[in-house]
């Protein structure tokens, strides 16, 4: 089973299909009782197992060409997903769904920082303009919160955990934008999860927490995190940042928190005040304002 993006779907279409994907993690995290490290693992475990066969069997020269500076890159990425992983993860055990998706997806900020200083990717004011819009309409969706007692809830502890997801993921992007102009999708994803499957494995065995045991509801939803979140919201994007500026794809991923937070008020019941409301319709036009400010330069690579 792997991923593969008719030639006929854009980038941005593909792009869209990753946000929404993605939007599932944080509901099935919540929904698992498995320790938080665990459910990170067995996500990426699952997903390196579904995408590795098709990388070896289609694309078993590439891995021959890769070079040792891309090959340490990609395996950097998969540590700094890793990390950002366990910090997300355990986040969301100490702070709202909305709180905590919302930090973590304050990485356009250090994604941008990145693509100017390390990849040359120019900001235009229009950029700016929306990573701004989207990025203030996430904190009005954490500022409005679930309800006040809910926020109540939310501890400095979470909260930092899921600014240091935000930081580790920005480094992901940015390696995945860099490498991904010259390997191939498989072989990098392959790489990437396969380095990113180790350091959570050695995360579970330093925290004592148990790899098997656990009952069937906790497989299917570490299956569900692979499938869902993981096939068609991480390795799509990494997909489309073959096409896509890095701060696009990272503007993109603020949408998040408003399917996240919609899951939220349908699954778990934590009901979206008029702030929240607010918040979502905003990143959504923060993120059209990125989208088509890059539209309209054109594209640069594609």
């Amino acid at each position: 089973m792997g991923v593969t993006v008719d030639r006929r779907v854009t980038p941005a279409a593909a792009l869209a299909v990753a946000v929404i994907a993605t939007s599932t993690s944080a509901i099935l995290v919540r929904w698992s009782a498995a320790p938080s490290s665990v459910a990170a693992f067995y996500r990426v475990l699952f997903t390196t197992a579904l995408v590795a066969p098709l990388a070896v069997t289609r694309h078993r020269a590439a891995f021959a060409r890769l070079s040792r500076r891309d090959l340490a890159g990609a395996i950097v990425a998969g540590l700094a997903l890793a990390v950002h992983f366990a910090a997300w993860f355990e986040s969301l055990a100490h702070t709202t769904v909305a709180a905590s998706v919302t930090l973590v997806q304050s990485q356009p900020i250090f994604v941008a920082l990145g693509a100017t200083l390390l990849l040359d990717e120019r900001l235009t004011r229009g950029t700016v303009v929306g990573i701004a819009v989207a990025i203030g309409g996430t904190a009005a969706m954490s500022l409005g919160g679930a309800s006040r007692a809910a926020l109540a809830d939310a501890t400095l502890y979470g909260n930092a955990l899921a600014l240091l997801g935000a930081v580790t993921v920005a480094g992901y992007v940015l390696a995945g934008r860099s490498i991904r102009q010259r390997v191939p999708l498989f072989p990098y994803v392959t790489v990437v999860y396969g380095a990113c499957v180790v350091a959570l494995f050695f995360l579970v065995s330093v925290q004592g927490h148990a790899y098997v045991g656990y009952p069937a509801r906790e497989w299917l939803l570490f299956l569900g995190l692979a499938v869902g979140p993981g096939i068609f919201g991480h390795t799509v994007s990494t997909w489309a940042l073959e096409h896509l500026e890095s701060v696009v794809v990272s503007v993109a991923w603020l949408g998040e928190p408003v399917g996240a937070t919609l899951l939220a008020l349908v699954l778990l019941a934590e009901v979206p005040d008029a702030v929240t409301v607010a918040g979502g319709a905003v990143v959504i036009l923060g993120v059209a304002v990125t989208t088509l400010e890059r539209e309209r330069r054109g594209p640069t690579d594609d």
